[in-house]
């Protein structure tokens, strides 16, 4: 069977099965069987699949099918322009998400300072940040140690030597430190949300989805505990969800932080939150 008659029925089949993007998914997931790029596919899609190539690729458009993450299925998802690594043990890097990264980089316009990423899962956030302010410190913490390590093996495999990875639920192994910026994607879905039950995050992990008190839970903890890791005049941002944006305001307003503010997402909704800790504090 030629390559690009492979690839249309397997577009058609994950279309059947709900895919928000079936012939994008077929594509990546025929290109990571063949080691190749997209624009590959488009010049020799009349070549014949291989018998090995095309049961592979079959049973990855199967699981497909049934739900599971291509992030997980390849092992890989683009983050900034930046091949990361994926596991089960962290969720997979999102383009909202760029939307928190943006805001990090135009509140740190001097070239060097420190920066901390809670909660960092593959490093997306923290390995972004670095590859742009290479002068900076990064370091991102999590408290799982699977995702430690993906993170310090995503900065490795990608050359950013300005971000470490460090073993913390949140603050705790943090005593006695500041930074210049804090940033967290921490949970907040609430757990009666109908969304768990959709799309990939039935197969990401709970604990780094899921919070108490409507969501707001993680949210709030940061909020209150961020102004003893900040110096004078840094910024505590934090992602949220799109129902969220007022709520955490008034975390941050309640907190003590000031010029607080939200930035919206590329689908119009406000994603990201952050305030300042004073600069007299």
């Amino acid at each position: 069977m030629r390559l690009d008659v492979l690839l249309a029925r397997a577009a058609e089949r994950l279309a059947r099965a709900g895919s928000p993007s079936p012939r994008l998914d077929a594509e990546v997931l025929l290109c990571h069987v063949l080691g190749v790029e997209r624009t590959w596919l488009y010049t020799w899609g009349d070549r014949p699949a291989a018998t090995y190539a095309r049961a592979r690729f079959e049973a990855l458009v199967a699981a497909r099918a049934a739900g599971h993450p291509v992030a997980y299925l390849t092992g890989e998802r683009e983050f900034w322009g930046l091949a990361l690594a994926t596991s089960r043990h962290t969720l997979i890097p999102r383009p909202d998400t760029e939307t928190l990264v943006e805001v990090l980089l135009e509140l740190a316009p001097e070239p060097s300072g420190r920066l901390l990423d809670l909660g960092t899962g593959t490093g997306a956030i923290a390995l972004a940040f670095a590859s742009e302010r290479p002068g900076w410190e990064t370091l991102g913490v999590d408290r799982v140690p699977e995702a430690v390590a993906l993170a310090e093996s995503n900065a490795g495999r990608l050359g950013i030597a300005n971000a470490r990875f460090l073993l913390s639920d949140w603050f705790a192994a943090l005593s006695g430190e500041r930074f210049t910026l804090i940033a967290a994607n921490p949970p907040y879905i609430d757990a009666g949300d109908p969304h768990l039950a959709q799309g990939d995050v039935r197969f990401e992990p709970s604990s780094a989805l899921v919070a108490a008190e409507d969501g707001l839970a993680d949210l709030r903890h940061l909020a209150e505990q961020g102004m003893g890791h900040l110096l004078a005049g840094g910024w505590l941002v934090l992602e949220h969800g799109h129902g969220q944006a007022a709520a955490v305001r008034g975390l941050l307003e309640a907190g003590g932080y000031v010029a607080v503010a939200s930035r919206r997402d590329l689908g119009g909704w406000e994603r990201v939150t952050f305030g300042r800790r004073p600069c007299q504090r």
